[in-house]
């Protein structure tokens, strides 16, 4: 099982390859993509990138040098007409740099890049929201190495689709960045912070009323407000219990570790850690939390010893005893 982590900048190549990183993934918007579509929109996360083809050129050696994979990510649900020709140049030149996969969510960017670049290995994004065994047959047939689940997805259903994958390798999530909707289906509203910010962190007071025309009783209104401050604690968790970390810098928020030997024993590829936009030291410690319970499992860790280690590496038995942080709540702790 390898552990990916996401990079941003080259200079956290190699900390975090040095702290247990198998394998990294990355973006680029290079300034010829600027200038010819006038749009930083190669993938989904504009402000985590590297910022041109040099640097990518870079990440790749560096990458190797220090015994990792890169990945390159073009991972949005779909892109407009002409974009095409230039997104398969894109990636051919990062095949030129000797990068090892492009991630990529949109289906006829797949068949256009296994058509014109046949030796260029493909994982699906877990933006393309693959949800069941047929899923990964269509995508096998297209010819893909990986498919990364998305983010909500149950381990009976990653139990089932790693056990129809037949050759395709299967990745999923493991730390950091939950969303609240269903990513593949998102359609990233993400207004300025003084309009309320991403619709997803829901900054917004709501006012009810009966829909008869009168007034809502009491105990409704109790009911609701009782309920909005259950969705508000439930976001507070989904983000990272208010982007929030350990004395030690270990982060909070959205997590899978307790899962790692379950999800081993299913023959689960990869094991991903997300946030591209992140600061580099959340990142080394993310990596640093991910290779350690790794490594307890592979030194013959049970479950529960190693859940147990999770647990005391943040010491806040609070958070995951809530569940709300659990991206596999079936075998979370307790």
């Amino acid at each position: 099982m390898k552990v990916t982590a996401p990079i941003s900048r080259i200079d956290e190549i190699p900390a975090l390859a040095a702290a247990g990183a198998d394998e990294l993934y990355c973006g680029v918007v290079p300034k010829e993509w600027i200038a010819r579509f006038n749009t930083g929109a190669v993938n989904r996360r504009y402000f985590g990138n590297l910022g041109d083809l040099e640097e990518l050129r870079r990440a790749v050696e560096l990458a190797h040098q220090s015994a990792a994979r890169l990945f390159m990510v073009l991972n949005a649900q779909s892109y407009g007409g002409g974009y095409q020709d230039a997104l398969v140049e894109l990636a051919g030149r990062f095949k030129d740099f000797g990068g090892d996969a492009v991630i990529v969510a949109d289906i006829a960017l797949i068949a256009e890049l296994r058509e014109r670049l046949p030796d260029l290995a493909i994982h699906v994004s877990s933006v393309a929201a693959c949800r069941n065994s047929a899923g990964i047959g269509l995508y096998r047939e297209l010819g893909v190495k990986r498919v990364i689940l998305p983010r909500d997805v149950t381990l009976d259903e990653v139990g089932a689709m790693a056990k129809a994958a037949d050759g395709v390798e299967i990745e999923v999530f493991v730390l950091n960045d939950g969303c609240v909707f269903e990513e593949g289906s998102c359609h990233s509203i993400h207004l300025p912070a003084k309009q309320g910010g991403p619709i997803c962190v829901d900054n917004r007071a709501f006012v009810y009323r009966d829909g008869r025309g009168g007034q809502i009783s009491a105990r409704t209104a109790r009911k609701l407000r009782d309920n909005d401050a259950d969705y508000q604690r439930w976001l507070w968790y989904r983000f990272g219990c208010g982007f929030s970390t350990t004395a030690e810098g270990h982060p909070f928020g959205p997590c899978g570790l307790c899962a790692i030997s379950r999800l081993e024993a299913m023959g689960v590829a990869s094991i991903k850690i997300a946030g591209r936009e992140g600061a580099s030291e959340r990142k080394l410690k993310s990596v640093e939390m991910v290779r350690a319970v790794v490594d307890r499992v592979h030194g013959g860790s049970s479950h529960q010893e190693a859940a147990a280690f999770v647990v005391g590496i943040r010491n806040t038995e609070e958070h995951c005893r809530a569940g709300f942080m659990c991206y596999y709540p079936e075998v979370r702790w307790k």
